[in-house]
């Protein structure tokens, strides 16, 4: 059975490796929102602090940045294929690591194996999709994260409410994925070349080009009040739901996390032509507007209100993350925009991590409503600055942006 599902998976690969890479990248980010539904259970289980958790939750996203920095360009070198597979081989071992782990401990282990292979994953998969079609690559790349999570998110809440072993089945899934994907990839199309400098290219780089360092600057707050947004609800949000409303079943968290990752892949494909800073007015504006009816369904102990408010605050959530990066990559040239993407990823990945983990420390002395009030307020206050600074921001950069 096995095998012809392999066989089938391998045809399909070499007669669309749009479609393959999609659904590759999208798996990937899947899995690594697959344990978010899980927290709570492994915190009841291994007798574990919400700061535990959150730093099980963090150190993913210090592995995926290290690999992004490090490996990120290594497939322009040595080729698409080679690159993704070993970061599949990575995967399948995390997911093997998350299948024995009896811990936090095991469970640190597999997220840094995890993140280390999504960062890998990421950049090369990213680069071969557009390899194959530039204009639909740039798309899946926005969009297939985002639905992923959404899928990763509701797909674990499912199999923990219905399946049997929850603390394993959906990495046993998993494993059986990324493995039948590893094999299939040797089916496609090498999009890439190899060429000289493979053991330079390990050496991260950070440039931020003298002409985006105002633009950078000004979208900076949004940015890390949305990549602070993303880490509070991968982190800590099923647990906030059960804590505040009393519902305990675990698809009421995942689709509560699973409304932010997909609302937000809806208004990246809704908005993509739309201009930067109009982007960044809208999202700042819908993610406060639904950030505010989170906080008010907590404390009305109504999960129908955090799910209209987190749909609401997931268009902002999509659409501010475009805004911030058009608003700055067109301004780089062409050999500029790595150095800059990789300096806006450490951005992104420290505000993504650091906050999630402080709202651990906060949750064990204040409790998860005073916490989630707390997070509301400087998410808010953080992107409305940050909305202010962009509006300020001179005609002629959003001009230049638009036009490159």
């Amino acid at each position: 059975m096995f095998s012809s599902r392999e066989s089938r998976e391998s045809g399909a690969a070499a007669k669309n490796p749009i479609a393959f890479h999609a659904v590759t990248l999208a798996t990937f980010f899947g899995a690594s929102a697959a344990p978010t539904p899980l927290y709570r259970i492994y915190q009841e289980n291994f007798a574990a602090s919400p700061v535990i958790m959150t730093v099980v939750f963090a150190v993913y996203a210090f592995a995926l940045l290290t690999a992004l920095l490090i490996a990120g360009s290594i497939s322009d070198h040595l080729g698409r294929k080679p690159v993704i597979f070993g970061a599949l081989l990575l995967e399948v071992a995390a997911m093997a690591l998350f299948v024995v782990a009896d811990g936090p401990n095991w469970l640190i282990a597999a997220r840094i194996v995890q993140g280390l292979a999504t960062g890998i994953a990421g950049a090369s998969i990213g680069a071969a999709l557009v390899d194959v079609d530039r204009a639909k690559g740039q798309l899946v790349n926005s969009l297939a994260p985002l639905t992923g999570m959404a899928f990763g998110a509701i797909g674990t809440s499912a199999f923990i409410q219905y399946g049997p072993f929850p603390l394993h089945l959906v990495y046993g899934v998993l494993l059986l994925g990324f493995a039948a994907q590893a094999a299939a990839i040797w089916t496609t199309p090498e999009t890439g070349g190899r060429r000289t400098g493979a053991l330079a290219s390990l050496k991260p780089r950070l440039t931020i080009p003298p002409q985006v360092k105002r633009p950078l600057a000004l979208a900076t707050p949004v940015n890390i009040a949305n990549w602070a947004l993303g880490g509070f609800y991968l982190s800590l949000v099923p647990s906030l739901v059960a804590s505040t409303t009393g519902s305990r079943a675990p698809l009421t968290g995942g689709a509560v996390v699973a409304a932010l990752m997909a609302a937000g892949s809806v208004s990246v494909f809704l908005r993509r032509a739309r201009s930067p800073r109009a982007n960044v007015t809208f999202g700042v504006s819908a993610t406060t507007v639904g950030f505010l009816t989170v906080v008010a369904g907590t404390h009305l102990a109504n999960v129908p209100v955090l799910i209209i408010g987190t749909l609401v605050t997931g268009m902002g959530f999509g659409t501010s993350f475009l805004g911030t990066v058009g608003s700055i990559m067109p301004l780089a040239k062409a050999d500029e925009r790595a150095g800059l993407l990789s300096a806006f990823y450490v951005q992104s990945y420290l505000a993504f991590s650091l906050p999630a983990i402080l709202a651990g420390f906060l949750v064990k002395t204040l409790g998860y409503q005073l916490t989630t009030d707390i997070y509301a307020a400087a998410i808010i206050a953080t992107g409305l600055t940050g909305l202010m600074a962009s509006r300020a921001r001179p005609e002629r950069a959003t001009t230049a942006a638009q036009e490159s």
